[in-house]
């Protein structure tokens, strides 16, 4: 993901209610050195404010969006729906050529447009179908931050064993009793 869209994946998250860095990073799987340079550049264009809030525990400190920051992101998510909607158009149309030319257009984009849930994943998988090709060849794995691939509901690795030590494939847990018919 290029800078610009860290920015805004950054800014989102933020108006979205996260307001801690912690957290913030987790949820943009961008690397805390990288973050902290991010929001330094968002709060010297006042599109962030960080306060420090001190109790009796100790300092709090809370990251949270300026009033143009809030109309920034408005501004940029309404980008990131009409290019969404030009996409669809094209795949309407059924001009292939111009789908994948308008696909490579927007490959920077599309992870941004993944993580604010403006792309019908559907409709989505459909256009890579029609060009012949797949979703890794226009987004890197380490875009895909918003997909809980690999990680089981424990928030552990899934490593295709299921809790019985059987492969989980095709096991539903129950009984399998012939009655006869």
């Amino acid at each position: 993901m290029d800078e610009k869209n860290k920015e805004t994946v950054i800014l989102g998250i933020i108006c979205r209610g996260t307001s801690k860095f912690d957290k913030i990073s987790q949820e943009s799987n961008i690397k805390s050195k990288d973050l902290e340079t991010i929001l330094q550049k968002l709060e010297n264009l006042e599109l962030i404010k960080v306060d420090e809030k001190k109790s009796w525990i100790g300092t709090k400190i809370e990251i949270n969006p300026t009033e143009k920051g809030y109309r920034e992101f408005e501004q940029k998510l309404k980008i990131l729906q009409e290019k969404w909607n030009q996409l669809e158009n094209t795949y309407k149309s059924g001009n292939k050529q111009e789908l994948k030319q308008k696909l490579k257009e927007d490959k920077s984009v599309l992870p941004s447009m993944m993580m604010f849930g403006i792309i019908d994943m559907m409709m989505f998988s459909m256009m890579f179908s029609m060009i012949g090709a797949n979703i890794g060849s226009f987004i890197p794995a380490d875009d895909m931050g918003g997909v809980d691939e690999g990680v089981d509901d424990m928030g552990g690795v899934d490593e295709g064993v299921d809790d019985m030590g059987g492969s989980g494939i095709g096991d539903d847990g129950g009984f399998d009793i012939d009655i006869g018919f």
